[in-house]
């Protein structure tokens, strides 16, 4: 017989356990856009949580007051925005990439707003973001970011949190330096198209002193900007394959950076 019975001890540990998976949630790439709306991820959050709740060993949470439980909540709640976030802010990858390649384009001013997002972005990041962001929903990667959170109680039980300030710093400087290495490397093919293009307009500057090179590049630059954008759709999977892997890494790094082996 079904035995439905639970203590208030439960239902504490249930909040403490919904916390963090919500904030993970709210935080994660997938979830955290416009066009999710909230009832269904607050039910995502608390279907996973309710599960997670019957699975987890129950824990005997030591505090002797409201102020301490509180203390615990926002604890749960750092550890699954880290979690979430570190996984999000790898889509600025493309994001980067995109406007570099505006600028090169002489696009850098064409600016769009993207809904989802509530920002204003450059085409060619969103183009790419929006591409990206399919890969990653074909290839199921939103399962990764909930496995992670699930996960990450083996590690990082209720309470448990030791925050290395300095480990997680590191992480975020490592990504920045990884964001800029990523960027360019998606960048490149335009870079290289435009360097190629910008030797002939200033030899023929130079041969044919009488044409204004100025207006006949810009449009050349556009053009040439979109035959390359037309064959660099297949090199998408790649760039997906960069997000993907600079998005573990990161979020191995957050967990790492919450916990201590010894």
């Amino acid at each position: 017989m079904f035995n439905a019975t639970f203590t208030i001890q439960t239902v504490e540990y249930f909040l403490l356990v919904l916390v963090r998976v919500a904030s993970c949630i709210f935080a994660a790439p997938f979830f955290n856009i416009r066009g999710v709306p909230n009832r269904t991820k607050i039910g995502v959050a608390g279907c996973i949580a309710i599960m997670l709740t019957s699975v987890l060993p129950e824990q005997n949470l030591a505090y002797t007051g409201i102020m301490e439980y509180g203390m615990i909540v926002m604890k749960e709640g750092i550890t699954g925005l880290l979690i979430g976030f570190s996984a999000s802010i790898c889509n600025s990858i493309v994001l980067f990439a995109g406007r570099i390649m505006d600028m090169e384009m002489g696009l850098a001013m064409a600016q769009e707003y993207n809904p989802l997002t509530q920002m204003t972005e450059s085409i060619t990041g969103n183009f790419y973001n929006y591409l990206v962001m399919l890969m990653l929903l074909i290839t199921n990667m939103y399962h990764y970011v909930i496995r992670a959170v699930c996960d990450s109680y083996q590690l990082i039980p209720i309470n448990g949190q030791i925050f290395q300030w300095d480990y997680l710093l590191k992480g975020f400087t490592s990504f920045m330096s990884s964001l800029i290495m990523i960027g360019f490397r998606i960048a490149l093919p335009m870079f290289a198209c435009m360097t190629v293009l910008n030797c002939i307009l200033g030899i023929m500057s130079k041969v044919a002193p009488q044409m204004n090179m100025f207006a006949v590049g810009m449009q050349m630059k556009v053009l040439l900007g979109l035959l390359v954008l037309f064959f660099a759709i297949s090199l998408i999977p790649g760039v997906a394959d960069f997000v993907v892997k600079e998005m573990r890494r990161l979020v191995v790094y957050m967990v790492k950076g919450m916990y201590t082996s010894g």
